[in-house]
């Protein structure tokens, strides 16, 4: 628990558990039946010891936490359709360096978890595009990338195009553009980033 923290007598995690922490002995940890759930009780504590527990105690849940390890390492599988293929490419060049983010391409869709639909996708493609989707592992993520992959583009009208990539796959953010350029993508991922965290810590399914 570390220095600072051996100066306290007792702290009580909720009505179950009682945290022993005295200067003379080892740190002793008391359970009921009902077991743990993570809460203290500061309210006899000084200001001091208040700043010096916000430095040395952090308190998360573990959905929360695999939910920042997923975000800051997505692994996009290597996957281009169309133009919007072209600055996909550039956001993985020295210039726009996606790696800094985390993010690398991956030429197995087993090892990747997301996928960035940059192109048009037309009606011969869309069940292989579906067979890589379900080769991912879980959890998988998807991106529409530019008006193609979005809603069908300059091509809606035509026959062989199918309006919209989420008819095969669930997409998770939409990117407009035609085509997108790299920052745009490198946006759009920040913000499955933002997603992924934030439905681990409310819980609840952003659509």
């Amino acid at each position: 628990m570390g220095r600072c923290l051996q100066s306290f007598g007792c702290i009580c995690i909720n009505r179950n558990v009682n945290f022993r922490c005295d200067a003379d002995h080892w740190p002793s940890l008391c359970l009921e039946e009902e077991g743990v759930k993570m809460d203290l009780n500061l309210d006899n504590i000084s200001p001091q010891e208040m700043e010096e527990l916000r430095k040395n105690v952090f308190l998360t849940t573990l959905e929360q936490v695999k939910a920042w390890a997923r975000s800051a390492s997505i692994y996009p599988v290597t996957f281009g359709l169309a133009c919007c293929a072209i600055e996909m490419m550039g956001v993985g060049s020295s210039h726009y360096d996606l790696d800094r983010f985390g993010s690398f391409f991956r030429a197995s869709p087993r090892q990747s978890d997301a996928m960035i639909v940059s192109g048009t996708v037309t009606k011969k493609m869309a069940p292989l595009l579906r067979r890589i989707y379900d080769q991912m592992p879980e959890p998988k993520w998807v991106i529409a990338m530019g008006s193609c992959a979005t809603a069908g583009g300059p091509y809606v009208r035509s026959y062989s195009v199918v309006k919209g990539v989420d008819q095969i796959v669930p997409v998770d953010v939409y990117i407009p553009g035609c085509p997108p350029n790299p920052a745009a993508l490198i946006y759009g991922i920040n913000k499955l980033k933002e997603k992924i965290r934030y439905e681990a810590k409310t819980g609840k399914k952003v659509i």
